[in-house]
């Protein structure tokens, strides 16, 4: 997906970015990357990758949501890549932004990847502005498929099924979807 969607000197957020697979292939193509990760453990790993590699890319330790404030992120038994803002068990205290919010500080996305296990909603709900600038959005639906599907049609997107050799359009979002703005539109 990353060399599908990624072009040299491209602006790339990686939301929930865990251990930085898609950042750092991102930041290999030359794109700048903001990579979003909530798990202190990971965001710091990260950020050492980033600065032993000397890749563009800007690690974020927060969580994203539709609100700013304080939450817990629920440290998950099944691996660092389970860890959600939603569920039980032990959990540390994170920071939360939206993605609008990230707009004050960071260039806008022309690629957006999302994957924040069962928040994609919420993620897109605090992301109306970011919309606006029309990012290609590769993101995990595990939740709320057809809030999604409404939003994201509701801003002018075509979605796709983004691991298929052929594009098949898409009626409801899948675990792994490509939202790509319609052609020759745009939204106020």
């Amino acid at each position: 997906m990353v060399r599908e969607l990624v072009c040299p000197g491209m602006s790339v957020w990686d939301i929930g970015a865990n251990i930085g697979l898609f950042s750092f292939a991102a930041a290999s193509l030359g794109a700048n990357v903001v990579a979003v990760e909530a798990d202190l453990w990971l965001a710091n790993l990260m950020h050492r990758s980033a600065l032993l590699n000397k890749l563009p890319v800007t690690v974020l330790p927060a969580a994203v949501s539709d609100s700013q404030g304080v939450s817990k992120l629920h440290l998950s038994d099944h691996g660092k890549s389970s860890n959600s803002l939603i569920g039980r068990g032990p959990a540390q205290t994170v920071v939360t932004v939206t993605l609008d919010w990230m707009l004050n500080y960071f260039a806008a996305p022309q690629v957006l990847k999302i994957d924040v296990e069962g928040l994609e909603y919420a993620v897109l709900n605090g992301a109306r502005r970011v919309l606006q600038s029309r990012p290609r959005i590769f993101c995990e639906v595990t939740e709320h498929h057809d809030l999604i599907g409404e939003l994201l049609r509701g801003a002018e997107y075509e979605l796709y099924a983004a691991r298929m050799s052929e594009r098949q359009s898409l009626h409801r979002p899948s675990r792994d979807t490509l939202a790509v703005p319609k052609q020759g539109r745009s939204i106020d």
